[in-house]
């Protein structure tokens, strides 16, 4: 790449490749998640509570790095759907715990899909696609702590 920051054409910028391609895997995902009435978002709160069953919305929120302001609706659509109960902790009122339902466990397996449909459409080993979520993983560590500095 050209160090002068004035000619890097677009496709040379890092940041465009990363959202270009999420948006190229959001659009494969889609008609999996249209089937089973899944926004991604929702698709990402299930993932976590498929792994861990319980968590307060501090918890979720920060393992997917979204704020309580965008959880919260969210949360109360998926209630509403009967995938997730939201209960108000006994000892701590202020605190709210998740928890998957019978129904939310349900997709799991219908979901199993979504991650294959990426795998097949890539062209790369899962190797490859584990390397590569490392690096991009490493990325995002440093990019983060520089910006707290």
């Amino acid at each position: 790449m050209d160090n002068n920051s004035q000619n890097i054409k677009l496709e040379e910028h890092l940041c465009f490749s990363l959202y270009a391609c999420s948006r190229a895997i959001l659009r494969l995902y889609r008609p999996y998640l249209d089937e089973l009435q899944l926004t991604y978002p929702q698709y990402l709160v299930l993932l976590t509570l498929w792994e861990k069953q319980q968590l307060t919305i501090k918890a979720l929120g920060d393992a997917l790095d979204l704020d309580t302001g965008t959880l919260t609706p969210l949360l109360k659509r998926m209630e509403g759907a009967g995938l997730l109960e939201r209960r108000r902790d006994s000892v701590d009122e202020r605190v709210v715990n998740i928890r998957i339902t019978e129904q939310g466990k349900a997709l799991q397996e219908k979901a199993t899909c979504i991650p294959q449909s990426l795998i097949a459409s890539s062209g790369m080993s899962m190797d490859e696609i584990q390397e590569l979520n490392v690096m991009i993983k490493h990325l995002m560590q440093q990019v983060n702590s520089s910006s707290l500095e």
